[in-house]
């Protein structure tokens, strides 16, 4: 009896098992009070499905909502940026460097003197650094000044070679000739040897003469000429100023 009652109940090896029957076999306990393994492996796997399921239907909103606020989003427009203001420092620099500029010696650019006027009264060194009475200059025969802005440069030598080459003409009609710069009494002298230069020059480095005569420009020279004929008896050694020429070139006499 023992013997027909297993043979009813295991299944024939080619009999297919309906998936109910496959369910109560894994189901069922192997032993008395111990449940199988398979039953929670099962549970576990539905639990996970379960909170996949959750994460996917968790996120799909946080996507949209994404999209959403992307598209709602007005444009943003670049602010221009304030120009800044100079620093401090900057205007610091900018006012001393102007209070520089007004604190420098300033020689006034003048008309020059009005034809009749007389020599001015100043004492200035010759090339031999011998003082010189420029008052007096034309006490005896009349006397030509000729300006030039720097000893031993090209413009002014072919200027002093051209009074140089003529100068016999000045000394047949009694007149004196003199060059004034402000260079110093020693470049004067070099200047004079090197070029053979025929008369006397006056050194003027505070430039009292040449502002005298209006040949003065902001601390430069003007190229220029002035003609005082000999003093009239009575006239205390003074000549007059007959001709001014102030801003000729080189190459004029």
């Amino acid at each position: 009896m023992s013997e027909a009652i297993v043979a009813t109940s295991v299944p024939a090896a080619d009999t297919p098992m309906s998936p109910s029957a496959v369910k109560e076999t894994v189901s069922a306990p192997t032993a008395e009070g111990a449940p199988a393994a398979p039953v929670e492996e099962a549970s576990e796997a539905t639990d996970e499905q379960a909170a996949e399921k959750e994460v996917k239907e968790t996120k799909a909103p946080s996507r949209r909502s994404t999209r959403i606020s992307s598209k709602s989003q007005p444009e943003l427009k670049e602010t221009p940026k304030p120009k800044r203001a100079p620093s401090t420092k900057k205007r610091a620099v900018e006012d001393s460097s102007e209070g520089t500029k007004a604190t420098k010696k300033v020689y006034p650019s003048e008309a020059g003197p009005a034809l009749g006027s007389f020599l001015p009264e100043l004492t200035l060194k010759s090339e031999k650094e011998v003082d010189v009475e420029v008052s007096l200059l034309a006490n005896k025969k009349g006397v030509i000044l000729f300006l030039v802005p720097k000893a031993d440069t090209p413009g002014c030598t072919n200027q002093a070679c051209g009074f140089r080459d003529i100068y016999a003409e000045f000394t047949s009609a009694e007149y004196d000739v003199y060059c004034v710069s402000a260079d110093p009494p020693a470049a004067q002298s070099k200047w004079q040897e090197k070029k053979s230069l025929p008369y006397g020059l006056l050194s003027d480095p505070d430039r009292k003469l040449i502002s005298a005569l209006g040949a003065n420009d902001k601390g430069k020279t003007k190229r220029s000429h002035f003609v005082f004929a000999k003093a009239e008896e009575g006239a205390a050694g003074k000549g007059k100023l007959i001709e001014k020429n102030i801003g000729v070139k080189p190459v004029e006499r």
